[in-house]
């Protein structure tokens, strides 16, 4: 199924709706940001009903017929399966969110690496990022199926767009389903791009300027997100630069000499 086929444009039915999130399931499993049965996709169809993921089912290999309906609440009102055991967290997203209609948690590998190490992709390092979410930060450990995960999220879900979840995966989510499943995609290859430049040994990042522009700019882009410019976000060059100048060393020529004839000295000494 082609990306315009989910976009939003009309009214769905919940037939449609069933589709794009079989349609999405397929695109995360495809492109490995799942694994096995991990990961849960959502929409909410309506102010009192949300149409969820089953458990224990492959995203690659979802029937319309899998899927499950609740309440906002998370009581299951029709479907042959249960559904996902981590609805909690989107639960909250919808009630902390009502601008929120669909929410996409998977583990794309690099991003996740990040969240395990208890990295923030906060850099302001690609400015298509900085457009389109400011930065992502990483929410504390909550075991997966339990209020700790909910909790755990819920100072940062109205402030961010994406989220990183500790030692577990990343969750995103935003107005229609193709737009939370991009922001997945974007949140990974933001990952893969920050991992080569440390691995390059060397970050550009942008200047507070640079980031000032680029958010006069989503008005004309029509791009919106939750993240609000910041101290840390995203951390530009004028954040990093002093932390680096505070670890240089300045020498006068003569210190210079003289450091290097005691190194000499002390070499020769030990010989």
């Amino acid at each position: 199924m082609r990306p315009d086929s989910i976009a939003p444009g009309h009214l769905k039915t919940e037939d449609e709706h069933r589709r794009d999130v079989c349609t999405v399931g397929r695109w995360i499993h495809q492109r490995a940001y799942v694994a096995s049965t991990d990961g849960n996709i959502s929409v909410r169809l309506d102010p009192h009903r949300i149409l969820t993921s089953p458990t224990a089912v492959s995203k690659g290999m979802m029937e319309l017929d899998d899927l499950v309906l609740t309440d906002l609440q998370g009581r299951k009102l029709s479907g042959r399966r249960n559904a996902s055991s981590e609805l909690a967290m989107h639960l909250l997203i919808y009630q902390r969110r009502p601008d929120v209609n669909a929410v996409c948690h998977a583990h794309p590998p690099v991003a996740t690496g990040y969240a395990a190490a208890g990295l923030p992709l906060n850099k302001a390092l690609i400015s298509e990022v900085v457009l389109a979410l400011g930065c992502i930060p990483v929410a504390r450990y909550g075991t997966p199926g339990t209020p700790e995960l909910s909790e755990a999220l819920e100072l940062l879900v109205s402030h961010f767009d994406a989220i990183l979840m500790a030692n577990h995966g990343v969750v995103t989510y935003g107005p229609d389903l193709l737009t939370a499943f991009f922001r997945m995609e974007t949140v990974e290859h933001f990952a893969r791009v920050s991992l080569v430049t440390e691995l390059l040994g060397k970050q550009v990042l942008l200047s507070s300027g640079d980031v000032e522009k680029l958010l006069a700019a989503r008005a004309r882009y029509g791009t919106t997100t939750a993240a609000q410019v910041g101290p840390e976000c995203p951390v530009t060059s004028e954040a990093v630069e002093p932390a680096a100048a505070g670890n240089r060393v300045s020498l006068t020529r003569e210190e210079l000499e003289a450091l290097i004839d005691e190194a000499v000295r002390s070499d020769r000494a030990r010989r």
